[in-house]
């Protein structure tokens, strides 16, 4: 533990013990406490993405604005680094390490800090979550990677990445979603709005057609929500149907027989009685003695 606050910093520490971890003012500290010869040149190909990484989708037109203004004006802020056993393990500053590459750069200017891999988790998933870069399946498996690997309750995880319970609960339901709906999301063909909607029903196949049908024609959320919830109410009139129409007479012949209320479902013949003296009235009608 002292080897770790050395080569972190007390201030950093100080940082991950809270409940709460803000990527800026990690980020921040680390710049501010490190001296000028402690920032050195690494090759970029000693470096080895942070395998902890949320974002697997990245901008393309974004990281060639970025390429080109890192040849033009080189790499603006330090990235930060891990020392592992072959060269590098990138901790924070991933688009500024896949943008200097397509600059044609064969090095950049790097901080090397000691983290552990729950750190590193904590690191990659909020430098993300902070600066608004993650698609939703991507922040719903950053999520489930941070409960699994971290041992954290859905609370817990709210607080340490400033997000309330309820987004975290909504956000890790589109893992349920079929594989299909969730590449649309991540394509930007599906909001997340949409996918919560979809979300509310039961028949797999009717998520994929209406998933379809608001790729192909564009819906808005609030005409999804309509076509969802017509859909809901007409299965709910379906059921009711079913429920009361299938046995209804078999349940009019036993309530006239026995003058108490009768209900068939499930393969069962439901009566009910009031009291003893109402069951033992039932059963003489049925000729059942003791």
């Amino acid at each position: 533990m002292e080897n770790r606050k050395r080569a972190l910093g007390r201030g950093l520490e100080q940082l991950f013990n809270s409940e709460n971890l803000d990527f800026e003012n990690f980020e921040k500290q680390i710049y501010e406490t490190t001296p000028k010869n402690e920032i050195i040149e690494i090759n970029l190909d000693e470096i080895r993405p942070n395998p902890h990484q949320p974002r697997k989708v990245f901008n393309e037109d974004s990281l060639n604005e970025l390429a080109s203004s890192i040849k033009e004006n080189g790499v603006f802020q330090p990235i930060i680094v891990k020392k592992s056993i072959k060269g590098y393990d990138l901790v924070a500053g991933e688009r500024r390490f896949r943008a200097s590459k397509l600059a044609g750069l064969t090095t950049i200017p790097a901080i090397i800090r000691d983290f552990s891999e729950e750190q590193m988790i904590e690191i990659a998933l909020l430098e993300n979550l902070q600066r608004e870069n993650l698609n939703a399946i991507e922040e719903a498996l950053a999520y489930k990677s941070m409960i699994e690997k971290l041992n954290l309750t859905q609370e817990e995880l709210s607080a340490k990445v400033s997000k309330s319970r309820s987004h975290i609960t909504n956000i890790l339901g589109l893992l349920r979603l079929p594989e299909e709906i969730q590449n649309m999301i991540i394509n930007n063909e599906l909001t997340m709005g949409h996918a919560r909607v979809l979300s509310k029903l039961e028949d797999e196949n009717k998520m994929l057609e209406y998933a379809r049908m608001i790729k192909e024609n564009k819906l808005p959320v609030r005409e999804t929500e309509e076509i969802t919830n017509n859909e809901a109410r007409k299965n709910k009139i379906k059921k009711h149907t079913n429920d009361n129409n299938e046995f209804k007479y078999v349940e009019d012949l036993l309530r006239d027989k026995l003058d108490t209320k009768i209900k068939v479902k499930d393969n069962k013949v439901i009566i009910s009685f009031t009291n003893v003296a109402d069951l033992n009235r039932i059963l003489e009608i049925l000729n059942v003695k003791e």
